[in-house]
């Protein structure tokens, strides 16, 4: 018979969300808070899945205009050119510059779609009460909380080339809208990630034991 070691629930413990200090959980609601950090102590995050249904729902409707817009407008001798962030992948793509080519369509495109994807997943595994491999669930939470900031890659590209190519008449570079919807998909998808708490995850694991 397997034998399930004791929780910090069922030890009347509760973790502190800001600093992780270990406590145990306070008796009245006036000393709700962290004694280290004086964050407000909940057993579990209020409202974590309706939160992060929310955010996922927004990062998704700014996905789209991120990659329908342009991330780009060049002025050059009196032409004008705006590209979007997959017209720019094929771009460097055709000029052989295959290096950039992935390093933008992987953090610009893959990076967000995927961890909106996993956010999706685990939101409705959480819902429909799954104990399919806890451990790896939690370990795709880790991972969408990892990669989250580096997806703003394709913001820095364009900030960089801004701010380099201005030369008057002959050429210029100017940020499209599609940066700013960008900007509020990494964003957005960081607060989600940040507002789902993975000890939904066990829960059930925990009811069932």
């Amino acid at each position: 018979m397997k034998v399930h070691a004791a929780t910090a629930r069922q030890l009347g413990l509760v973790s502190c969300h800001d600093c992780h200090l270990l406590i145990e959980k306070p008796l009245s609601h006036a000393h709700r808070r962290c004694p280290r950090c004086g964050a407000h102590l909940h057993p579990r995050k209020p409202n974590s899945l309706a939160r992060t249904w929310a955010l996922v729902c927004a990062a998704i409707l700014f996905y789209i205009p991120a990659n329908v817009l342009p991330m780009t407008i060049t002025s050059a001798l009196g032409t004008r050119q705006a590209d979007t962030i997959i017209s720019g992948v094929i771009y460097f793509m055709q000029s052989g510059s295959w290096e950039i080519a992935m390093v933008i369509f992987i953090a610009s495109v893959f990076v967000p779609f995927v961890k909106l994807l996993i956010l999706i997943f685990l939101l409705l595994s959480v819902r429909f009460r799954s104990a399919w491999r806890p451990k790896d669930r939690t370990s795709l939470y880790r991972l969408t909380e990892l990669v989250g900031r580096w997806s703003m890659v394709d913001i820095y590209v364009v900030t960089i080339l801004v701010a380099l190519v201005k030369l008057g008449a002959i050429a210029t570079i100017e940020a499209g809208p599609a940066a700013v919807y960008f900007a509020a998909v990494v964003v957005v998808t960081m607060f989600a990630a940040e507002s789902f708490d993975p000890r939904l995850i066990w829960d059930v694991i925990e009811e069932d034991v």
